[in-house]
């Protein structure tokens, strides 16, 4: 290679600004080459935010294991096989396992790796309480499931599948988020544990674990319940929280009037009281991205519902076995409403003979 390229070259690595576009087509091949940028973008990330060393400050091949399985799964998520395959110098997919020197690793190393892992969890999850959480902060927690294809695992039961998977047990987990949603801490619980179950154990970790005994818990109206509330939140000092309300007990709040619709026509954002919820306050927002959908979506079961009513009305008109009996033709009608659950929008009128309907503008439009 002359010796005008190699300078060139060594000047480039520098970092200096140099045109080598007549040299390198002449001079250079390019046999292979691994993507790159991605894994650098992940891993200084990684650095900045400091969470290398919250997993360990020594450096260790079992701790370029786990960040390796850390940015294997934020780029291309596969088996501790596949990632594995991925890390190997014959078989990489980026340059992954050449920077953090892995490109020996196998599946049964990841998964050592995964144990070792484990075993600093409770001092991970203290130290990210210690950089995110303090008296007053918000705390939101939620749970999910995840279902599984072997049976080797203890924790795996059969329960209320988010996944739609029949046939198949599964794990519950709950995650503890500050108020921005970075992960503090997580836990896994038999499969078919229900969300309202796993609260408990979730209060005792913040306070008792993570010393911080004033808290907002922020979490959804399947998990904290009128029953958790009153047993595991309001007797506890320093505890608060914000939650939502069921359909129902919105729809409830609406009848008695306690909230006014009126006042949305000015703002999307109104706070109340009621009686049936003493000591809170509550509040409720109009979001008129889900008004939309779900206007959309009741015109289009008022539109099926009122073709099956044609369907009714031609019955009860045609020359032949007509449709006849104010009895029969409410049958019929009722069967059409509780199919679709929309009999509060319309004024129905039923005779022997025959057989209207109106829709009940004013409702649909609130």
């Amino acid at each position: 290679m002359p010796d005008e390229v190699v300078d060139n070259m060594k000047l480039v690595l520098k970092g200096a600004k140099v045109s080598m576009t007549e040299t390198i087509p002449d001079n250079f091949e390019v046999i292979r080459s691994r993507p790159h940028g991605h894994v650098m973008v992940i891993l200084e990330t990684i650095k900045k935010l400091g969470l290398d060393k919250i997993i360990t400050k020594t450096p260790s091949r079992t701790k370029n294991l786990v960040l390796g399985m850390i940015i294997a799964r934020i780029i291309n998520p596969k088996s501790k096989l596949a990632t594995a395959r991925g890390f190997h110098e014959k078989t990489f997919s980026n340059s992954l396992g050449k920077v953090l020197n892995l490109e020996r690793a196998d599946e049964d190393e990841l998964y050592s790796a995964l144990d070792w892992l484990i075993s600093k969890q409770d001092k991970i999850e203290n130290k990210l309480a210690t950089l995110h959480l303090d008296n007053g902060s918000l705390v939101l927690y939620d749970v999910t499931s995840t279902y599984l294809e072997g049976r080797g695992c203890e924790l795996g039961k059969y329960g209320y599948n988010r996944d739609k998977k029949k046939g198949k047990t599964q794990i519950v987990f709950g995650l503890i988020c500050d108020k921005n949603g970075c992960p503090i801490a997580v836990e896994v619980f038999e499969g078919n544990t229900s969300d309202t179950r796993t609260l408990k154990s979730q209060i005792e970790k913040v306070r008792k674990r993570f010393g911080i005994n004033n808290v907002v818990w922020v979490t959804d109206r399947g998990i904290l319940t009128s029953s958790n509330i009153k047993e595991l939140v309001k007797p506890v000092e320093g505890l608060d929280y914000i939650s939502g309300l069921t359909k129902a007990s919105i729809r409830k709040l609406a009848e008695v009037e306690a909230i006014q619709l009126g006042l949305f026509d000015e703002v999307n954002l109104v706070e109340f009281e009621s009686e049936d919820y003493p000591d809170e306050r509550l509040m409720a927002c109009r979001n008129p991205l889900i008004a939309a959908k779900n206007q959309k979506q009741r015109e289009a079961l008022l539109q099926i519902a009122e073709e099956q009513f044609e369907l009714i009305i031609k019955a009860i008109k045609r020359e032949k076995r007509a449709l006849k009996g104010a009895d029969k033709i409410a049958l019929r009608v009722a069967k059409v409403l509780n199919k679709y659950k929309i009999n509060k929008y319309y004024n129905l009128n039923i005779t022997n003979l025959g057989f209207t309907y109106e829709r009940k503008q004013d409702l649909i439009e609130q």
